[in-house]
């Protein structure tokens, strides 16, 4: 983390919070990530970014391999198996 980030936010009526936009910028965070909150012994709460999967393939470019696939039929065949 490069800078230090403190920032208060208020659950609404529904318990939902807002990740207040210093925060956010601090630790990286971005839409499609997984938070982990936890509460310790202690009373104090603690929340972890524990997925970043939005955009994790983003700048992979495609490879062309000679012939159509179509990922939603092909994706449990094996190698060598005609399916």
């Amino acid at each position: 983390m490069s800078e230090r980030a403190e920032d208060e936010t208020t659950v609404n009526e529904s318990y939902s919070v807002t990740v207040p936009a210093a925060v956010r910028r601090a630790v990286g965070i971005d839409a499609g990530d997984t938070l982990r909150w936890r509460v310790e012994v202690d009373g104090s709460l603690s929340v972890e970014v524990v997925d970043r999967r939005y955009g994790a393939f983003a700048d992979l470019e495609p490879v062309d391999i000679g012939e159509e696939t179509d990922a939603a039929t092909d994706h449990d065949l094996v190698p060598g198996d005609s399916g």
